[in-house]
């Protein structure tokens, strides 16, 4: 209307466009965070991927809390694992040139074809739950799998796990107790969600055992709520074809001039793990409060 000034041209009343202007953070990203970037900066090598983005955070948070009810930890472990999924999925699958054909094509033709890179959808994908802690964020893995990739090219296997813990509190070895393998696992790509990165035992089992029975897979992705940097080591040195993303890194255990540093740099000296190897700051047993189940 004639009088009224655009606030959004730049041209109607000499101010800088508001098209180009951004808005600034609140505040400054922390130790070791990207500007700009929900990654964090860290110094654990390429293979390694840790969220560090406000919302990851404070739903982390919430889910540590003792006054977390069961209703929100589900939800949580639900929402940050997708979270973590189609990241990892978009990341490290491979992908294939895809037409599709989409409801527009009937008034546009071709114009109505979108064309792009997409999931390969000859890859075969396996999502191991790790009962009993993996559950939910295993069927959550599987479901955003299965809404995109072809299902006779996807599975969902199933190992029974347990920590043992030696006389002096901390994991001695994992107990496999049982298995439900839908069969090879040669040349796949695996995906091992786990809500708690500790020692890295319960993955190397899990991948050793795969290995011995059922052939090694092209790739291996893990995904943790929260991870130490034990568990980074002890799963970066099984084999090369892993990648772990994890929605927070734990290392409360280090000394101040550790934590005040850039993540990794000093890698031999940190530690996430208490004497119980029960993760520092961590959520306690997750896997328990998932289940209701003091066992």
């Amino acid at each position: 209307m004639d009088g009224i000034l655009d606030p959004l041209d730049s041209a109607s009343n000499g101010a800088p466009s508001l098209r180009d202007q951004a808005i600034s953070p609140a505040a400054p990203a922390g130790i070791g965070a990207a500007s700009g970037s929900p990654w964090l900066d860290h110094a654990y090598g390429p293979r390694v991927q840790l969220l560090d983005c406000p919302w990851t955070n404070s739903a982390l948070a919430r889910l540590s809390s003792s006054d977390c009810t069961h209703t929100e930890l589900v939800q949580i472990v639900r929402a940050v694992t997708a979270r973590l999924a189609t990241e990892a999925y978009g990341r490290e699958l491979p992908r294939a040139p895809r037409v599709q054909t989409t409801r527009m094509a009937e008034h546009h033709g071709d114009l109505g074809r979108w064309r792009g890179d997409a999931l390969d959808p000859a890859m075969k994908v396996i999502v191991l739950d790790v009962i009993r802690g993996g559950i939910i964020p295993g069927q959550t893995c599987f479901e955003l799998l299965s809404l995109v990739h072809p299902i006779e090219h996807l599975r969902l296997d199933h190992l029974s796990m347990e920590r043992i813990a030696g006389q002096d509190g901390r994991v001695g070895h994992v107990d496999l107790s049982g298995a439900k393998i839908g069969g090879s696992t040669e040349g796949a790509t695996v995906i091992i969600p786990d809500p708690m990165g500790a020692t890295g035992s319960t993955v190397r089992r899990a991948y050793q055992y795969l290995v011995n029975n059922f052939g090694r897979p092209a790739r291996v992705i893990t995904l943790q709520l929260m991870a130490t940097p034990e568990f980074l080591r002890t799963v970066l040195d099984l084999d090369p074809a892993f990648q772990v993303y994890a929605g927070r890194l734990d290392r409360g255990m280090s000394d101040p001039d550790v934590l005040n540093s850039k993540p990794g740099t000093h890698w031999e000296r940190e530690s996430g793990l208490d004497a119980n190897d029960y993760i520092v700051p961590g959520a306690g047993g997750v896997g328990e409060l998932l289940n209701n189940s003091w066992t």
